[in-house]
């Protein structure tokens, strides 16, 4: 009898695995090939913009995939609904207020940092070598806060963070390029405190008088104008932002993903819209993924996504005391 459960258990156990491993092999097919066009736009914007792009290329033709980008940036959305605003930190003395947030889809942080000039870039000190923690970044530079900032190529196929992609500013002085004089998105502040967003070329730094950029985007608020249509065409996944009111307070935005039991995530559109509750004159997506983060006083504030923690990456936004 004994003998006969055993068999019959691992029969059952047998059967269990071959359908979980059928599901996982199954389930890109369904996603990238079925019926169900909605979650096939969803699941194409998210993995697409992820550090996976990969995935989706190895089932869609680049012409499928650029169809359905384009697509979800034709399509009329409504706004998302109202964010939920609650104050959690509140501190005059530094300046400094963080509030919880809350969408339909999402739940994340906001700094609020009432002194733009104590925004600096920092950067690895390994560049081309690894990145860093933003709390090791923040740690490193006496920061109170930061946020991770710009993206990063990897030309060696390692995920880690050494390499700060397009041009990346600190003190005035362009610590990496590569990209030339090519014409890039940047996102920083000039040395009267103004964020600062559009294409720039490695010339025009100096002459815009800038002080601290990475280079990322979209541009989600620009002259007080929200410009994002449809849902941007990214996808729902983590998202960090900065932005900028009109009496110079930087915020800050981090908003979790890929959590079902906590946040999904956020679409462009729901980042723009968080901006637009703050009253943002400016505001830009940064890096976003497994890179989300906050942190303040030595903690991360927000709830990481990936599994091993903090992600090593080449740039983050900091607060100096």
């Amino acid at each position: 009898m004994k003998s006969k459960r055993r068999i019959r258990l691992k029969a059952m156990i047998a059967f269990l695995a071959y359908n979980i491993i059928l599901v996982g092999l199954l389930a890109p097919f369904v996603l990238f090939w079925g019926p169900f066009q909605a979650l096939k736009t969803m699941a194409v914007g998210s993995v697409y913009t992820s550090r996976h792009p990969q995935v989706v290329k190895a089932f869609l033709s680049q012409t499928e995939i650029d169809r359905i980008m384009n697509l979800n940036n034709s399509q009329g959305v409504n706004n998302g609904g109202t964010i939920g605003r609650k104050k959690v930190m509140a501190d005059t003395g530094s300046g400094i207020t963080i509030e919880d947030i809350q969408g339909p889809n999402f739940k994340g942080k906001v700094m609020l940092i009432k002194d733009p000039q104590r925004i600096k870039v920092a950067v690895t000190k390994e560049i081309g070598i690894t990145g860093e923690r933003v709390s090791d970044l923040v740690k490193d530079t006496g920061a109170v806060a930061g946020i991770n900032a710009g993206g990063f190529y990897d030309p060696n196929g390692k995920g880690n963070g050494a390499f700060p992609d397009g041009l990346t500013v600190h003190g005035g002085n362009i610590v990496h390029n590569n990209v030339g004089n090519k014409p890039v998105n940047i996102v920083g502040f000039n040395d009267q405190g103004k964020l600062i967003v559009g294409n720039m070329a490695a010339t025009q730094i100096s002459e815009k008088h800038i002080l601290e950029a990475v280079t990322f985007g979209p541009n989600l608020i620009v002259g007080g104008k929200p410009i994002i249509s449809g849902d941007g065409g990214w996808g729902i996944a983590p998202r960090t932002g900065i932005g900028q009111m009109a009496d110079g307070t930087v915020i800050f935005v981090v908003i979790d993903g890929r959590q079902p039991t906590w946040s999904l995530g956020a679409t462009l559109r729901d980042l723009m819209n968080v901006f637009a509750n703050y009253h943002a004159v400016t505001a830009v997506n940064l890096d976003g993924g497994s890179s989300s983060e906050l942190v303040y006083n030595g903690q991360v504030a927000n709830k990481l996504w990936d599994i091993f923690g903090e992600r090593y990456i080449p740039t983050a936004f900091i607060v100096t005391p």
